[in-house]
């Protein structure tokens, strides 16, 4: 599902990313490690197409994604890549139907359909009576879990996030980790984490652990 090779990103005189390799397999859960600076939301941005790199060669789904144009590459990250992020980013003013919903127009889906599968999605995820609750009306575990709907609501092969329980309590985020292995088995989505949870790592197919720039082991 996605193939990066020698991937090098600096900024300014700070060399980042040191020549990585990733691959990831269809319905594969990898995490990564790392303290901080050791380049793992850089990596990430990169993989999730957000950022460019310096060098290197970068697959997913089949798609040469650095070839893409501007417009290209936006239409292939709204349609086969969603984000989990530490900081849900949700619109404040919008419902947590309508959050999910706005990717799916982005996509220009028609509005019933759109409508009918952010229902389900936010039902699968155990939020049937929050459809008309604004951000600031949920807990942080229902923001989440608000998010992972609107990764999801475009069906994407590859699912990334970004430390997406750092910001809750610990038995919030024992239930989103389930989540995420729960998505996979009924989605087939890949699953890419980076996290300093060393209990998320345990449950992922494959770990990988960064230091400054490069990955130093594989299990």
């Amino acid at each position: 599902m996605i193939q990066a090779r020698g991937i090098e990103k600096s900024f300014g005189n700070l060399k980042v990313l040191k020549g990585l390799d990733f691959d990831a397999g269809k319905a594969e859960v990898v995490s990564i490690m790392g303290a901080s600076g050791a380049g793992k939301s850089t990596l990430l941005q990169i993989l999730g197409t957000l950022s460019t790199p310096d060098a290197g060669s970068l697959i997913i789904d089949g798609t040469d994604v650095l070839k893409l144009s501007g417009k290209e590459l936006a239409g292939f990250r709204n349609r086969k890549i969603g984000f989990v992020f530490q900081f849900h980013h949700l619109l404040p003013e919008f419902t947590a139907l309508e959050n999910v919903m706005i990717p799916a127009f982005i996509a220009g889906r028609p509005k019933q359909e759109v409508e009918a599968a952010a229902k389900a999605l936010l039902t699968d995820l155990g939020l049937a009576e929050r459809f008309g609750h604004k951000p600031s009306e949920l807990s942080g575990g229902e923001q989440q879990r608000v998010a992972i709907a609107r990764a999801l609501i475009n069906n994407p092969s590859v699912l990334f996030a970004d430390e997406p329980s750092g910001n809750l309590d610990s038995g919030t985020k024992e239930e989103l980790h389930k989540l995420f292995f729960s998505l996979r088995d009924r989605y087939g989505q890949t699953i890419i984490i980076v996290t300093h949870d060393p209990d998320l790592a345990g449950m992922c197919d494959r770990s990988l652990y960064m230091v400054d720039g490069r990955f130093v082991s594989n299990d």
